[in-house]
């Protein structure tokens, strides 16, 4: 298991950028492919992007293709989502999580460990 602490959420106006940072504990996380998640008022988790465990290889939902960037430094135990011109659409908690499946994966029920979430808002 991993323990993961989103950061790097905020409030910030439409076409501002926000970088996410999720910090994981334990050996798993640079044997693990890892994605992130959000989820709006009312509505279900979404897939957001997801990145194999070396980082060579990365997958995007259509909304954040060309704006997101995931990226991680299995080092430091760190995974990272930079969101460039976002809109109020994308207003939502983020969670990052480690996926439990060996194939990148964008199925919510695919992946184990969640963090709590880090708020964005973006306003109009």
């Amino acid at each position: 298991q991993v323990r993961l602490v989103e950061s790097g959420g905020g409030l910030v106006q439409a076409g501002g950028s926000l970088r996410l940072s999720c910090a994981a504990s334990g050996r798993a996380f640079s044997r693990s492919d890892m994605g992130w998640f959000r989820q709006a008022p009312g509505k279900g988790r979404e897939f957001v992007a997801a990145i194999t465990w070396s980082g060579g290889s990365t997958h995007y939902a259509d909304s954040a293709k060309g704006r997101f960037t995931i990226s991680r430094d299995n080092a430091k135990n760190i995974l990272y989502l930079q969101m460039n011109d976002l809109q109020p659409e994308d207003t939502a908690v983020y969670y990052c999580a480690r996926s439990g499946v060996v194939v990148l994966t964008t199925s919510v029920d695919e992946y184990e460990d969640w963090g709590q979430g880090t708020q964005v808002t973006v306003s109009s």
